[in-house]
């Protein structure tokens, strides 16, 4: 049984929790987002690849170690998966040397895919009001932390 949303949520209408193992074998794209702790380094590696449809496509924008590299490599040169798109590297900035340069079937954006004009604009436009509400004693409407409010008393400057 798949674990349960945070916060013992059920999914949204239309959601189906799966394990990994079926989520690889079911899915054209995997779209791995998660947080990189020593249970998910290597998340997805050789035996996942494995169970990966041959026209599936793998898209790494959290974090490089999360995807073994090598077996990603392996896996693209042999046709076990047919495409990948990586944002986040193993080891960063990408080597010169990484085969992962080589190869046609897949593209590499190196931190830089989510950074259009008006992303920067937004971004620059959120934690500006985020800044001028915590200065102004208000808490952001984004708190990642929601645990520190109680501890933690805003006052206007």
């Amino acid at each position: 049984m798949p674990p349960p949303l945070g916060g013992g949520r059920e999914p949204p209408d239309g959601v189906r929790l799966v394990e990994l193992r079926e989520l690889l074998e079911q899915s054209d794209f995997v779209s791995v987002c998660a947080p990189l702790t020593a249970e998910t380094r290597h998340l997805i590696g050789a035996p996942e690849f494995a169970l990966m449809k041959p026209g599936a496509i793998l898209i790494n924008t959290a974090r490089g170690p999360l995807v073994d590299e090598a077996a990603l490599v392996e896996a693209l040169r042999s046709g076990r998966i047919a495409a990948a798109g990586l944002d986040v590297f193993e080891e960063e900035p990408l080597p010169a040397g990484s085969p992962l340069l080589g190869l046609a079937n897949v593209v590499l954006t190196g931190h830089t895919a989510g950074m259009s004009e008006a992303s920067v604009r937004w971004v620059k436009t959120e934690v500006g009001q985020a800044a001028a509400a915590v200065l102004s004693g208000r808490w952001p409407k984004s708190v990642v932390n929601p645990n520190v409010r109680p501890r933690v008393a805003l006052t206007g400057g």
